[in-house]
């Protein structure tokens, strides 16, 4: 699923409809996994990480979540992390962005503005995943660490900000 996601976020594409249903369907899951519900507000702030194409803030998902008051979406959001549907990003403006678990969108790293904390998705080249990689693999025979992934983020100003 995450590479049909990770394609249809690269070609800035909307989600295939089976795309959409089968994430949908793995979200519920999940989240039943904690003994809740996936209810339609959780569905709303699903569906508005699945349209964005780069980690929104909580301002940001509420405008298209019409409706939504902030605290619904504060504790729907705290669920849907805990089920591990999605993940909340520390920015450098203290406002935390959230977007879908990696698994369920795809791999990407990230570019964050250190002016104004606009956090954008970007994928990395194969040659520096492969690095990356290597550099794991070179880490974890020196640490004993058993490395399970990784995330690269550049910091620096956007073209708006320099």
């Amino acid at each position: 699923m995450a590479e049909v996601l990770a394609d249809e976020r690269r070609s800035k594409g909307r989600p295939a409809p089976d795309a959409d249903a089968v994430l949908h369907g793995a979200a519920a899951e999940r989240v039943a996994a904690l003994d809740q519900r996936y209810t339609a507000s959780r569905r709303a702030l699903v569906h508005a990480l699945l349209e964005a194409e780069r980690p929104l803030t909580i301002t940001e998902i509420l405008a298209g979540a019409k409706g939504m008051p902030q605290s619904s979406a504060y504790r729907n959001l705290t669920v849907l992390c805990e089920a591990g549907v999605a993940r909340r990003l520390p920015g450098v403006d203290d406002l935390g962005r959230f977007e879908l678990a990696e698994d369920l969108a795809g791999h990407h790293h990230h570019l964050q503005c250190t002016s104004c904390g606009t956090l954008l998705d970007f994928d990395a080249s194969a040659q520096l995943e492969q690095a990356l990689m290597a550099a794991a693999r070179r880490i974890a025979a020196e640490t004993g660490y058993e490395i399970t992934g990784h995330r690269l983020d550049f910091d620096g100003r956007c073209p708006r900000c320099h």
